[in-house]
C-alpha cells in the first residue's frame, strides 16, 4: 500500500508504504456502530436530575387527618400528587450509561475507520510540519494548498506543537489529536485525515502490537 508524500506547497515529494494489517483492514459496520455508540454513552454528562418524594425539602407533617374531613387521605405534601412535590420516575443523575468495549474491539474499529480513510482517498500524509511563527494563514495556505480548505479535517501531529496548535485554533472545522491518540469518533467525523510521515510511523508503532489479532478477524 503505497500513499503520495506531500511538501506544504501540496506538491508530491515521494511515495509511503503503509501496513496493509493497520490501514487495510476489511470495514464491519457492526463493529463500528458499537465503538461509536460506547464512545458517545461514555463521554455523556449526566447531570439532569429530579427529586423523589424523599429528596424534596418539608412535607413531614400530614397535612390533616386520616379520617373525618370528607378529603382524600395524604400524608405528605410532598408526594408526588401535590404541586411542589417530589417527581415519579424523573430524570436521575445517579443513572449509569457507561458501556464497556473489550480493547481488542476498540483497536479493530479504529483500523476500520483508518482503513475506510485510505479507500476513500481522505488520508493526507505531509513529509513535515512545522512553523517559524504562529499564524492563523499558514493553516489556511496550507489546507488551499491541499485543496481541502472546504472539509472538515482532522490534523494528527506525532508530538504536540504549540505553534501549529494556536495556529489553527481560530478555523472552524479542524480538530487536532496526537497520532498514538486517534479516536474513531473523530476519525468518522472528519472528512480528511492529515498527518505526517512521523505521524504515520508513530500510528503503526502504537498498534503494532494489535495488527496479528486484528488481521485473523
Amino acid at each position: 500500500m503505497n500513499l503520495p508524500i506531500y511538501n506544504i506547497e501540496g506538491h508530491e515529494t515521494g511515495k509511503i508504504s503503509l501496513n496493509p494489517k493497520i490501514f487495510g483492514v476489511k470495514t464491519k459496520s457492526w463493529i463500528l456502530h458499537q465503538v461509536i455508540v460506547a464512545q458517545q454513552a461514555n463521554s455523556r454528562v449526566n447531570v439532569a436530575h429530579t427529586k423523589t418524594r424523599g429528596e424534596v425539602r418539608g412535607g413531614g407533617k400530614k397535612p390533616w387527618k386520616q379520617k373525618g374531613t370528607g378529603r382524600a387521605r395524604h400524608g405528605s405534601i410532598r408526594s408526588p400528587l401535590w404541586r411542589g412535590g417530589g417527581i415519579t420516575f424523573g430524570p436521575l443523575n445517579t443513572r449509569n450509561f457507561k458501556i464497556k468495549v473489550n480493547q481488542k474491539v476498540k483497536t479493530q474499529a479504529l483500523m476500520m475507520a483508518l482503513s475506510e480513510k485510505v479507500n476513500e482517498k481522505a488520508l493526507i500524509i505531509l513529509e513535515q510540519l512545522s512553523f517559524d511563527v504562529i499564524k492563523t494563514k499558514n493553516i489556511v495556505d496550507l489546507f488551499k494548498n491541499l485543496k481541502i480548505n472546504d472539509k472538515k479535517i482532522l490534523l494528527s501531529l506525532p508530538v504536540k506543537d504549540d505553534k501549529i496548535v494556536k495556529s489553527a485554533r481560530q478555523i472552524k472545522k479542524i480538530k487536532l489529536t496526537a497520532a498514538d491518540s486517534l479516536n474513531v469518533r473523530e476519525l468518522l467525523w472528519a472528512d480528511t485525515l492529515l498527518t505526517t510521515v512521523k505521524g504515520v510511523e508513530r500510528i503503526e508503532k502504537t498498534h503494532a502490537a494489535n495488527t496479528g489479532a486484528t488481521q485473523k478477524n
